[in-house]
């Protein structure tokens, strides 16, 4: 009895830790803002949510991504698994300037969208015939992942009264 006892309260403390991991390794993105699309009784409302990023290596370069937020008990507990559904806006905001070697699908925002198991990511790609940035946002599962995605494309040019220096070279 004593070792089911254990057991259990091993099993309770890894999910308060996981919890915890989950809850306090979240990233900060810059909420720009939200809009309630489901009134809910009990717990918070479903919302779509709208977070800011700038791309880590390209500098001059900002996107919005909008997401849907399940609101209820869980989603106010943080244990709901929200929906596949996002899009995604990316502009040139300034000078672009590539601070790293740009890599074709490298990951330049990730967020759980589940305790465990689901991820919203945005990964870029470098379209060298046409000189533009590809923004691909999708959400993926452990075992499944969603045909659901957006993208965004961001042509590389001088911004007024500067030369850019983020024309990537030929590999």
């Amino acid at each position: 009895m004593k070792r089911l006892g254990l057991v259990v309260a091993a099993f309770g403390l890894a999910i308060v830790v996981l919890f915890g991991w989950w809850i306090f390794s979240r990233p900060e993105r810059g909420t720009t803002g939200a809009v309630s699309t489901r009134f809910r009784l009990l717990g918070p409302n479903d919302k779509i949510v709208v977070d800011g990023f700038d791309d880590p290596k390209v500098e001059g370069v900002a996107c919005h991504i909008s997401r849907a937020q399940t609101g209820g008990l869980k989603g106010g507990l943080g244990v709901a698994e929200d929906t596949s559904d996002a899009s995604i806006d990316c502009h040139q905001i300034g000078p672009m300037k590539i601070t790293g070697e740009l890599k074709d699908g490298e990951r330049v925002f990730d967020e759980r969208r589940s305790l465990l198991f689901k991820t919203l990511q945005v990964v870029r790609f470098f379209d060298r015939e046409r000189n533009v940035l590809v923004y691909v946002a999708y959400s993926n599962r452990v075992i499944e992942g969603s045909p659901k995605n957006s993208i965004s494309s961001v042509p590389i040019m001088n911004w007024p009264g500067t030369q850019t220096s983020a024309i990537p070279r030929e590999r």
